[in-house]
């Protein structure tokens, strides 16, 4: 019976190995330690006479409590198979401590067979021990090499995340990069295109320069021979006043005269118009050296708003228009150059005044003329001065806004513009002091012209 103690501690300690080694249960770790003892003190009790029997009934309870927990324990599932190697001993062990119970004659007959399928169960437990330990052995190098294999997979779920991320990111870096070289690309097309149009127009203020300068000599030969053949036709209409002659042939020869007058009168009138085209050209083409200069900026734009008035009541005294004239008084000194600014600001203003004076000659009812002009100083960091002109006469077409500071471009009539006033006046902005012109308008209502410029 000292066997089945020594085999029951064997067994609880295989137990508790299973569950430290699966790291589970370890209230019934502590348990099964205690019980180890409990065992062992059963051990030594096994040899004394009035309880060796009960110590026995106890380890067969036990042994049998044993087998219980490892087949009820999913834990203890691995353990199962060396659980077949202790079964038959433990059944033996059971029956051998029943034999004792019977009567003696029936005790040595039942004892025989008993200590030889004993035998029997030692051999089938060594061998089926030696069989379950390889089992566990292969089991717990499969499960070690799971074990191994789900920790690689999870490394490897991680590090893919990672990679992921890092992916994303550098795909993230990648789009922005490629959303800024499209826009330095745009940006440097958009460059090429102003240089273009720049080498453009330098070529042709070049072009206009010369072709101005070779029609001036011929065209001042024109007006001035149209003048004096004015005068000439003048002279010989006084003569032919003093001649005899028959009042049919005075006549005659008077609408003759008449008619030379007129056709100089047309030829000095478009000679001169002529003479301002190319004086345009000339000033278009002409490139500004002169220094800037402190300038009250406020009185200038009042000086040539009306000058420009006055400009265009001289021609048509019929004109009437109301001017809304605002200046910032924050405003004092502009460094400028007064010729060019001031003939800026006269071509701006001159067609404001000329556009509603179109309107108001269309027959629109109950229409009234109106130009604002305001100045302002804004400082945001850099001042800046704005002078803002604008007309409630028919505004400019949509499709013709992008040509608006073309040169030769105009909206007016024939041999009402040049198509230089606006061109001219956004080169000497924009290139001769550093700011910009800007025009909104919308067709029907008003055009507005923004000039800005740096202090």
């Amino acid at each position: 019976m000292q066997l089945s103690a020594v085999l029951l501690i064997i067994i609880i300690a295989q137990i508790r190995k299973q569950l430290i080694r699966s790291k589970q249960l370890p209230d019934l770790q502590e348990l099964l330690k205690k019980s180890i003892v409990v065992v062992a003190v059963l051990f030594v009790l096994t040899n004394v006479g009035p309880i060796e029997e009960i110590v026995r009934l106890v380890i067969d309870a036990l042994l049998i409590l044993s087998i219980y927990i490892v087949y009820n324990r999913e834990e203890l599932k691995p353990y199962r198979n060396i659980m077949y190697a202790y079964i038959p001993f433990i059944i033996l062990s059971i029956l051998k401590h029943i034999t004792t119970m019977l009567p003696e004659s029936w005790e040595d007959a039942v004892e025989t067979y008993v200590d030889a399928a004993s035998a029997f169960a030692i051999i089938w437990m060594v061998a089926m021990l030696i069989i379950a330990n390889k089992q566990n052995k292969a089991l717990r190098t499969e499960t070690q090499k799971r074990e191994e294999e789900e920790k690689m997979k999870q490394l490897a779920e991680e590090k893919k995340a990672e990679l992921e991320v890092l992916v994303a990111e550098r795909t993230k870096e990648l789009l922005l990069q490629k959303e800024e070289l499209q826009l330095a690309v745009e940006h440097l097309k958009a460059t090429q295109d102003q240089l273009i149009h720049a080498e453009k127009m330098a070529s042709l203020g070049e072009l206009t320069a010369g072709i101005a300068h070779e029609i001036q000599n011929p065209l001042n030969f024109v007006n001035n021979f149209s003048e004096v053949n004015q005068e000439l036709a003048e002279e010989m209409k006084e003569d032919l006043e003093k001649m005899q002659l028959s009042e049919a042939d005075k006549t005659h020869l008077i609408s003759l005269v008449n008619n030379i007058r007129q056709n100089q009168d047309k030829i000095n009138f478009h000679g001169k118009r002529a003479d301002s085209i190319v004086k345009g050209m000339l000033q278009h083409s002409r490139k500004g050296t002169g220094q800037k200069e402190p300038v009250d900026l406020n009185e200038m734009v009042d000086e040539y708003v009306r000058l420009s008035y006055h400009g265009l009541r001289a021609k048509d005294k019929n004109f009437n228009a109301t001017i809304d004239v605002h200046l910032d008084p924050a405003i004092t000194k502009v460094p400028l150059l007064p010729q060019d600014i001031g003939r800026a600001l006269l071509n701006i203003l001159n067609n404001a005044f000329y556009a509603v004076n179109e309107k108001k000659n269309s027959g629109i009812p109950d229409y009234s003329p109106t130009i604002r002009v305001n100045t302002r100083l804004v400082d945001k960091g850099k001042k800046w001065v704005y002078v803002t002109v604008r007309d409630n006469g028919n505004g400019i077409p949509d499709a013709v806004k992008d040509k608006i500071f073309q040169p030769f471009f105009t909206t007016k009539p024939t041999g009402k513009g040049t198509g230089l006033g606006l061109s001219l006046s956004y080169d000497i902005i924009t290139q001769g002091h550093g700011g910009e012109l800007k025009m909104l308008s919308k067709e029907g209502e008003f055009t507005e012209f923004v000039i800005k410029l740096p202090v």
